[in-house]
């Protein structure tokens, strides 16, 4: 279960994600998606947000795929080359694993909502810096908290570490269950 409360600890979050400061632009993403009321209004205000480097770089913002009213919401850490040119996350060979993984459940792509941490591809698909995750974190929280998910699913150490505010590596964080507040 996801237990839904406040989003009063999104500040500090934003903190420990970039090393103990937010970036400035933190500040101004958690500002513009708390104003969002809806996923569709939170994706343009994505895809209008000029305050990630990362958006100068890449080819296209990377926000979603799959049915927003999914009660599985499946988070990676970032957008890869191919993704970056199609403009919807895993659709690379970490897609094509991804919905054999979901058949194999019983499920198609359509019964879950994807999304990213960070919403633009790091040059060189390097791992995300501290700063770029603290600047699109409030984007990401704020559409699992309106998208309400049963079970939400972070895919990556970035993931599951950011989400889950956890310090321990993927290998000792997979395979349980755990609490998400947003």
């Amino acid at each position: 279960s996801l237990p839904r409360g406040p989003a009063a600890g999104a500040a500090p979050a934003r903190a420990r994600a970039s090393g103990g400061r937010a970036p400035p632009a933190a500040g101004d993403a958690h500002a513009i998606a708390q104003a969002c009321a809806s996923v569709d209004g939170l994706v343009a205000a994505i895809e209008a947000f000029d305050g990630c480097a990362l958006k100068e770089t890449a080819t296209s913002p990377v926000v979603r795929d799959g049915n927003p009213g999914a009660r599985l919401v499946i988070v990676g850490e970032a957008p890869g080359g191919e993704e970056d040119r199609r403009g919807l996350p895993f659709v690379g060979p970490a897609g094509r694993l991804l919905d054999r993984m979901l058949a194999a459940i019983g499920l198609a792509r359509d019964d879950a909502y994807i999304t990213n941490i960070v919403f633009w591809r790091p040059p060189g698909n390097r791992n995300p810096t501290p700063d770029e995750i603290a600047t699109c974190l409030p984007f990401a929280r704020r559409q699992i908290e309106l998208l309400a998910p049963k079970v939400l699913v972070p895919v990556g150490g970035v993931a599951a570490k950011t989400l889950l505010e956890r310090s321990e590596g993927i290998t000792r964080l997979r395979g349980t269950w755990r609490d998400y507040h947003t």
